[in-house]
């Protein structure tokens, strides 16, 4: 075999080390704490890195990453060919040199029990501590997918989200069955034959919480959240507004995991006429084609809401494209007196909730937060003035009541129990 040299890590011996990387662990061994791709990071961002070679193939690297006086060695990799021959011991004798020079007192290294490079880390001196476990939480997105979801208008959504939506405990069970769980136990779905959904659409009146739902559904599952809005997409027509459907498309297929989310839903999937000249067909089409690529990746979740979902192209709704259409519909006596409780606050305990429930019988969620918001503020302006030191009370909120032109309509109810019948596929 010819003689191997050690010298620096270049930009272009990025494919052959993820090579060597791969090759120098034997079957079954457990994946490294650092992944290939941190440690590549590290080394094409001036970490100390260092490579083996002989001639001009490199047989073996390891990365270093400094914090302070502690550093940690990423990884040490060698072809299985070059190993006993004290490349590694070298490689290692390298890296600690340069840490030292950047003021590295402390090298630490974590490797799984028995893995390439432990004992060219004996070798070097490295003592062991036994009875440690490690601990590691994983969250979706680096700084790179940060980047990529901001571009989007997506973000993080903070914990909690689902058990503040009060009431709707009927909607919550349905969602939590169907949607959550599957997605949240995932190899237990696989066990029993449960596949997680991919694609579903909410429907019901306007204010009924279907971006709430959304939105904690992401929240539970610890996913980033997008919203796509149809009418931002494009100002060039239905041309432009289907290639940025495919660029929207194409940029989430880099993400870890997603919940994406399109409101009104119809101003992009409507009945199609069937005509040639028909406005919304090619945008329709687009959409179409875009969801089964959508649902081949891993951990992601379509969501579409519609107040109207009779509105809808019928390929749209077909199975296949939606796992399930799930109405959220108004809330029920049982829930508005939760939502009541929930955004009167601390005047809730002084407040008749059973007067407030029967007069707002045709209130949706967002309707009845209106409303509360409203008496509270009569009630602060009140004590602006006069100073009596009296809370909101049942008065204030049933005067908000009635200044409140509620959402739905009973013509609106109808139709909502008619599409339940219709639509839903549970």
């Amino acid at each position: 075999m010819p003689a191997w040299r050690l010298r620096d890590f270049h930009e272009d011996d990025l494919d052959q080390a993820v090579l060597v990387w791969d090759q120098s662990r034997p079957p079954g061994e457990q994946l490294p704490v650092f992944p290939v791709s941190e440690v590549m990071a590290a080394a094409r961002s001036g970490q100390p890195a260092v490579v083996a070679v002989a001639g001009e193939e490199l047989v073996a690297l390891a990365v270093a990453q400094a914090h302070g006086e502690r550093a940690w060695v990423l990884l040490i990799a060698l072809s299985a060919r070059w190993r006993r021959r004290g490349i590694g011991s070298a490689l290692l004798a390298e890296l600690e040199r340069r840490l030292r020079e950047q003021g590295v007192r402390r090298i630490c290294a974590l490797l799984p029990e028995g893995g390439t490079g432990t004992q060219a880390l004996l070798n070097s001196g490295y003592g062991g501590r036994e009875g440690l476990v490690y601990f590691e939480k994983v969250s979706h997105g680096g700084a790179a997918e940060a980047g990529l979801l901001a571009e989007l208008g997506g973000r993080e959504q903070p914990p909690g989200l689902w058990e503040a939506l009060a009431g709707m405990e009927r909607e919550k069970e349905v969602v939590e069955r169907r949607i959550v769980l599957p997605l949240a136990e995932q190899e237990l779905a696989d066990r029993y034959g449960v596949a997680p959904p991919k694609a579903v659409i909410l429907f019901g009146p306007p204010g009924t919480g279907k971006t709430s739902f959304a939105k904690a559904v992401a929240s539970r599952l610890d996913w980033p959240f997008v919203e796509l809005f149809p009418s931002r997409l494009a100002a060039d027509g239905e041309a432009g507004l289907a290639a940025s459907l495919r660029d929207v498309f194409a940029d989430l297929a880099e993400l870890d995991a997603v919940v994406l989310f399109i409101d009104e839903v119809e101003e992009i999937a409507a009945v199609r006429s069937g005509l040639a000249v028909d406005p919304g067909h090619g945008v329709t089409n687009e959409l179409l084609k875009l969801i089964p690529g959508f649902r081949e990746h891993g951990d992601r979740l379509l969501v579409c809401a519609t107040n109207s979902v009779r509105s809808l192209d019928p390929a749209f709704l077909r199975p296949g494209r939606f796992d399930y259409v799930i109405p959220i519909g108004p809330p029920d006596p049982v829930a508005r007196a939760a939502i009541w409780a929930r955004y009167a606050g601390r005047a809730a305990a002084g407040v008749d909730l059973d007067r407030l429930v029967a007069a707002s019988g045709l209130f949706t969620p967002a309707d009845i937060e209106f409303a509360a918001r409203k008496g509270a503020q009569a009630a602060f302006e009140r004590e602006v003035l006069h100073r009596q030191g009296r809370p909101a009370g049942t008065e204030d909120y049933l005067s908000a009541i009635a200044d409140t032109r509620p959402t739905l309509t009973p013509q609106a109810i109808t139709e909502f129990e008619e599409d339940i019948a219709r639509f839903t596929r549970l």
